[in-house]
């Protein structure tokens, strides 16, 4: 459970950061938002390396799949562009495959 947590977290700081960066260049906002947008993206990069593996590369890996649920969700609520079917899709064979890597029996 504390991996979720964590993937939940660092999704967030991630997307986050990342759109003060699309938002200063996209979107015409003032070059601030680039400092709450780094501060962001150093709290992301943090949080997963509290992961419970002992490979940053499957860390990372597994991380993906949350990251586009996430990215959905942020489309959703922030964007105000509800996911299509094939958005919802997508996120739950990314879900299982990060599942599959992270919980995996290893031999």
């Amino acid at each position: 459970m504390k991996t979720v947590i964590v993937y939940i977290g660092a999704a967030v700081a991630e997307i986050a950061g990342c759109f003060a960066f699309w938002g200063w260049l996209r979107l015409g906002k003032p070059a601030w938002w680039l400092v709450p947008g780094v501060v962001s993206l150093i709290l992301f990069a943090y949080l997963l390396t509290l992961v419970e593996t002992e490979a940053a590369g499957r860390a990372y890996a597994a991380y993906g799949g949350l990251y586009i649920v996430a990215s959905l969700v942020w489309l959703w609520v922030v964007e105000n562009t509800r996911p299509d079917r094939w958005d919802i899709g997508g996120a739950c064979i990314c879900l299982v495959g990060a599942a599959v890597i992270l919980w995996g029996p290893r031999g």
